[in-house]
């Protein structure tokens, strides 16, 4: 063993030495600093969608001026990169399935997206709000409250995650009467979509 202890304290092994972390090969992998505006904003849409006003935050810190970056993120609209439209349907469906109406609401009105993006965004989530507070009841708890403390354990774990109260009340109600409705909300979704 101990010419392996003598290879990790040479730098040579896995957990290198803090000359090692000094080398341009390995702080060079990490960090790019010769990146444009637009380089870093490309790889940060690469990685997800952004809003204008998130990628605006995200590059100031990389920015001469503030006015440099409103030509670069112009020029990523219009060549289809940046998009508000799949900037909200990416949000409501990373949050969608496991948050409410308001939670998902409060995080994109943090980004200030055009009304009609919002308003779309609100009546589709309204649409789906009791079959995601269930399928989220569902797979928290699975089974209807023993207690009086058990409801109020549950109703205040559905609320903290943005389902109305009017919803939490309505899946608890079908947990108690042994329903699930889902099964009548995916048969009524599969027959609009027959009809439409």
């Amino acid at each position: 063993m101990p010419a392996r202890r003598d290879r990790f304290t040479a730098g040579e092994g896995a957990g290198g030495t803090e000359a090692d972390a000094d080398t341009p090969e390995s702080s060079g992998a990490r960090r790019l600093p010769g990146l444009s505006l637009k380089g870093r904003a490309l790889k940060y849409l690469a990685q997800r969608e952004h809003s204008r006003l998130e990628l605006q935050r995200k590059l100031a810190p990389h920015a001469e001026s503030a006015e440099a970056i409103d030509p670069v993120l112009d020029e990523l609209e219009a060549r289809g990169f940046l998009s508000a439209e799949r900037f909200v349907q990416s949000v409501l469906y990373r949050k969608g399935s496991r948050y409410g109406a308001a939670r998902v609401q409060a995080e994109l009105a943090q980004h200030r997206l055009p009304p009609e993006l919002a308003q779309a965004a609100r009546a589709q989530l309204r649409e789906t709000e009791f079959s995601r507070a269930q399928s989220v009841w569902a797979r928290k708890f699975g089974q209807a409250p023993a207690s009086p403390e058990e409801r109020a354990r549950q109703m205040r774990f559905l609320a903290g995650r943005g389902f109305a109260g009017d919803t939490v009340r309505a899946v608890l109600r079908a947990a108690d009467n042994g329903e699930w409705p889902a099964d009548d909300a995916s048969a009524d979704a599969s027959d609009d979509q027959a009809q439409g």
